[in-house]
């Protein structure tokens, strides 16, 4: 670790001065850069040309989970330890985004549902009026999606999953947590956004698979939104 810092340093101090400071001989320095790289090295330079090309298509946005997956998809063998080991040892750090984020995508060609709800988020009883939604939260690796199912009887989450990927199979792992824990009775009322992961037909299925009603809010009608997250904060 020594020798790798002498090396990287070198062209700002003398070799010698720096071997002195960190007690180590010229003449050791030397014999280690004439060394040939081990197999382990060459392969760490192959990955490391990988994660600088990942990190680069991030904007610099992606901490080491995220790119160790992006990694595993492209076919390599690496942990994220070893991922998070060279980005710390060449200065790659992941800025900060804006804290803001869109979790709603309504520009598509499935069916939407009418508002059944309505703005009434009151019930008379459990596994009678359930409320989807999706959520992120900012983390030091970047953002997290949270998907929650809200039973608003009891204002109580009867189903959640969490990813560093916005996609449809996070609403769907929601809801079958939710229908495993509850097992509701034919006419609950599911409402959500028109968002692309509840519109979707796999998710359309599994309602009509347990005669649940399926309710959407209005177009950009920001009530609905308001009344969820006040039933949230009971």
């Amino acid at each position: 670790m020594r020798f790798q810092f002498i090396d990287a340093a070198k062209e700002g101090f003398p070799v010698q001065r720096l071997c002195q400071v960190l007690d180590v001989s010229p003449s050791g320095y030397f014999a280690w850069r004439s060394r040939p790289a081990s197999s382990r090295q060459r392969e760490d330079l192959v990955l490391l040309a990988h994660i600088r090309s990942a990190f680069a298509r991030s904007n610099a946005t992606y901490g080491s989970p995220r790119l160790t997956c992006e990694l595993q998809d492209e076919g390599l063998n690496v942990g994220r330890r070893r991922t998070a080991r060279l980005l710390r040892e060449n200065g790659l750090k992941a800025r900060q985004q804006r804290r803001f984020t869109r979790t709603t995508d309504s520009h598509h060609a499935f069916p939407i549902a009418p508002n059944l709800l309505k703005q009434d988020f009151s019930a008379e009883g459990p596994n009678q009026k359930w409320n989807a939604d999706l959520s992120y939260v900012w983390t030091s690796e970047g953002w997290l999606y949270l998907a929650v199912i809200l039973d608003l009887f009891a204002r109580r989450v009867v189903g959640w999953a969490v990813s560093d990927r916005l996609h449809q199979e996070l609403a769907l792992e929601a809801l079958r947590k939710a229908l495993a824990v509850r097992r509701p009775s034919p006419g609950l009322t599911h409402h959500a956004d028109r968002g692309s992961q509840y519109c979707a037909m796999e998710y359309q299925a599994v309602l009509r698979k347990h005669s649940i009603r399926m309710s959407m809010s209005g177009t950009g009608n920001c009530f609905d939104c308001e009344n969820v997250r006040a039933a949230r904060k009971a």
